[in-house]
């Protein structure tokens, strides 16, 4: 382990760099991912009733699908703004609009496996400013635990404040907060890594990269940062939880925003937790199963799940492949201009 952590820094620079083909085997992933979403919905609004599920879609006009997606990137805005809080706390000197670029622009990669593809950031990152991924990892390390902390707190806070009662809810939410405090504690985080390692006896290059970068997490745990980054997640997912709520009482389903929100957040965990990409087929089918729990009929919560996804993950993705050539683009310059000359 010790060895594979006195490596030359520089080995990272071609870890961070995408295969070739790997663009063509995300688009067809994306296609194919997408064709299994709406087929696997197409068959249960077959199974439930066409004529029904169209008339709750119809319930939807232009400014409520406008309000929903608004909700949606306020999340992803407030979180790209975390995204650069912490980027200026690492010292890269990238300005705002650097960051939200990286932060946007790697959603495009959310379908990938594990979403490593995402690592695209780092890519883009190395190429615009020289930073090894050993120095920009910590970044992925704490955005994630910085999620992880602010959907385990709502969805601990949706618990408490709503009637439903959702079975390993509560374990869930602590898990992630747990995880989150873990990330965020350079020797708990370096220690547990270890761990890790000598449990898996596995990849020791890979776990010694991880261990070099926990030790830049300690500039992102002074209070001022933490409570900043998790105040603009907790916003960010509320807004997406509130959004939820909405196409609930419109679709006539009688919910309150705590229920809405509880189940939308333990789906969306529920869903990463299945390690497919983008949490496909688990946090659909955990949110059809809740929302029917709750009294909400099939015909309701079906095409409530489809058009929610579709505004979470799927505008996401679209809004990541717009921004992933301009990112590629202002990369290859970056690329250019740090040459030798």
């Amino acid at each position: 382990m010790k060895q594979a952590e006195t490596r030359d820094e520089s080995a990272a620079a071609p870890a961070a760099a995408l295969p070739a083909g790997t663009a063509r085997r995300d688009a067809i992933l994306l296609g194919g991912l997408a064709l299994l979403f709406l087929g696997g919905l197409a068959g249960l609004a077959a199974v439930t009733g066409w004529e029904e599920t169209t008339r709750q879609l119809a319930r939807l006009g232009p400014a409520e699908m406008a309000a929903l997606l608004g909700l949606s990137l306020v999340n992803y805005l407030l979180r790209g703004v975390r995204w650069h809080v912490y980027a200026g706390r690492l010292g890269l000197g990238t300005t705002l609009m650097q960051d939200l670029r990286h932060f946007l622009g790697g959603f495009a990669m959310t379908v990938t496996p594990g979403r490593v593809g995402e690592l695209v950031r780092m890519r883009w990152i190395r190429r615009e400013t020289g930073w090894p991924l050993e120095r920009t990892a910590p970044l992925v390390l704490v955005d994630r635990a910085a999620d992880l902390a602010a959907m385990g707190l709502m969805l601990g806070a949706a618990l408490a404040f709503s009637a439903t009662g959702i079975a390993g809810a509560v374990p869930v939410a602590l898990l992630a907060v747990a995880v989150a405090v873990t990330v965020t504690r350079p020797r708990l985080f370096r220690w547990a890594v270890t761990r890790a390692w000598k449990l898996l006896g596995l990849w020791p290059r890979i776990f010694g990269r991880i261990r070099r970068a926990a030790l830049s997490l300690d500039r992102f745990t002074a209070a001022p940062v933490a409570l900043g980054a998790l105040a603009l997640g907790l916003v960010g997912w509320a807004a997406e939880g509130y959004a939820f709520y909405l196409l609930l009482v419109w679709m006539g389903a009688d919910t309150g925003f705590w229920t809405a929100t509880a189940i939308f957040i333990f789906a969306t965990l529920a869903g990463g937790a299945t390690g497919a990409p983008g949490g496909l087929g688990g946090a659909e089918a955990a949110m059809i199963a809740l929302l029917s729990l709750e009294g909400i009929p099939l015909e309701v919560s079906l095409p409530a799940t489809a058009i929610i996804r579709v505004t979470t993950l799927w505008f996401a993705i679209g809004i990541g492949m717009a921004v992933f050539p301009l990112a590629e683009a202002h990369a290859r310059r970056g690329a250019h201009a740090l040459e030798p000359r």
